[in-house]
């Protein structure tokens, strides 16, 4: 009974030679050897009454090289069903498990039964056929060869994108090859052949190029004839690549000091997801480099343009095998450099001869010859009395601007004068005695108190 065995169990005389030269490898590197016996029927109840329980019972041996072996199998059915898989450990050495699977049918049937070990190595055991009947005659045992072969198909069609692909399933009672064809709306549009064993699904894709409807058959054309039901299908086409379009926008009008950098920018689309999008820009009328970037929903991209001196520039975006856009204008217009000047400049001294310090204050005329923001440091003695910062427009390019602050290290006692400069212009103020000279203190004599 144990007829069902393991690939690579029995070795060939040239594999046994194989064997022979890799005798330096561990005997743990091999798998244990398995077998499955085919399954014995055994049925409970009496002659023509049902239910009929079905007792199905089959010898797995195994041949374990080393340490314990975990087994898993389970039982195939001839419905196509598979039952739940099960396992047992064995130890070192050779192994034989009996195992078993009861069913109960309340009617007629017939099928088969067979074992499948899954691991540790594939084995799957010979079909145990049998027959129950409900109206007076004996549960048997069916004899292979009292059985006819056959084979069963069935389809059904999953639609997607402008494709619909076509499931067929072919069922057998025997592994053998299987010849099959698919027929769309009348027209034979694959064949081929494929090894099945108990079942084995097959495809077929249909790609049109615009939209189709209509029907499908799997037929078995050998070794015996069979064909599936019809099923229907509709499938919808349309442009999916996704619409792809572009914007572009000019600087604002410039004028002011050159050189100048200004940027157009464009905006790059596309209708939905997102899109290899490949342009260039047209810049004066004269074709760029292509580009490409990647854009999800939209995209801007910036061209810039260096002007050096007064004047207009255009910018368009052409589209890859598409449109372009229209033609935007930047305009420059560069104007003499802005010069500032610095008049008018007064100052005033004031001591604090506790101190020891001098407040410097005053004014002075900036004067530039275009809007600008202007700064610049006042000093007093070499000394900053802090950045001052004023805005010139073009209403008003001329401000007075006050400013001050204190100067240390002046020797106050005498008369003199300090400098005061601002961005190359200086005015001197002169000053008098500001604090008095301390008193001078008496030499003390010997006996003093």
């Amino acid at each position: 009974m144990l007829a069902t065995m393991a690939a690579g169990l029995l070795a060939t005389p040239a594999a046994a030679a194989t064997g022979s030269a890799q005798a330096g490898k561990t005997a743990s590197s091999a798998k244990p050897a398995v077998f499955a016996g085919t399954p014995k029927v055994s049925f409970s109840g009496e002659k023509g009454e049902c239910p009929v329980r079905v007792t199905f019972s089959s010898k797995i041996k195994v041949k374990a090289v080393k340490g314990k072996t975990v087994v898993a199998y389970r039982w195939l059915h001839g419905d196509g069903s598979k039952s739940k898989v099960k396992t047992f450990t064995v130890g070192k050495g050779v192994k034989s498990v009996t195992v078993k699977e009861s069913t109960t049918f309340k009617g007629d049937v017939k099928g088969w039964q067979a074992l499948q070990v899954l691991s540790p190595r594939k084995a799957t055991s010979k079909k145990a056929y049998f027959k129950v009947s409900c109206e007076g005659e004996k549960p048997e045992v069916v004899e292979p060869e009292k059985r006819h072969w056959h084979v069963d198909a069935d389809a059904w069609v999953d639609e997607g994108r402008c494709e619909a692909t076509l499931i067929g399933r072919i069922s057998v009672s025997s592994p053998r090859w299987v010849h099959y064809r698919w027929v769309v709306n009348g027209h034979v549009v694959e064949r081929d052949s494929v090894k099945v064993y108990d079942s084995r699904k097959v495809y077929h894709k249909i790609r049109p190029h615009k939209s189709l409807r209509g029907w499908a058959v799997l037929e078995i054309v050998g070794p015996r004839h069979a064909e599936s039901n019809r099923v229907g299908f509709k499938i919808w086409c349309k442009d999916w690549s996704p619409k792809v379009s572009a914007s572009v926008s000019a600087p604002a009008d410039y004028t002011g000091a050159c050189p100048v950098e200004r940027n157009f920018s464009g905006t790059l689309s596309v209708s939905h997801g997102r899109g290899k999008v490949t342009y260039r820009w047209i810049r004066n009328g004269v074709a760029g480099d292509w580009e490409t970037t990647y854009v999800h929903g939209s995209r801007v991209v910036f061209d810039p343009w260096k002007a050096t001196e007064s004047g207009t520039a255009t910018r368009a975006i052409e589209l890859y095998r598409g449109s372009t856009t229209g033609t935007v204008t930047g305009k420059v217009t560069c104007a003499a450099p802005v010069t500032v000047s610095y008049s008018n400049l007064t100052a005033k001294v004031e001591a604090n001869c506790a101190t020891k310090t001098v407040t410097v204050s005053g004014s002075v005329l900036v004067t530039a010859t275009g809007p600008t923001t202007v700064k610049f440091t006042p000093r007093a003695g070499g000394k900053s009395l802090g950045e001052r910062t004023v805005e010139l427009t073009a209403g008003n390019l001329s401000k007075t601007v006050d400013f001050s602050g204190s100067v240390e290290g002046i020797d106050l006692t005498k008369a003199g004068s300090i400098s005061v400069t601002v961005e190359g212009q200086s005015y001197s103020v002169q000053y008098g005695v500001l604090c008095p000279a301390p008193a001078p203190q008496e030499e003390k004599k010997d006996g003093d108190v």
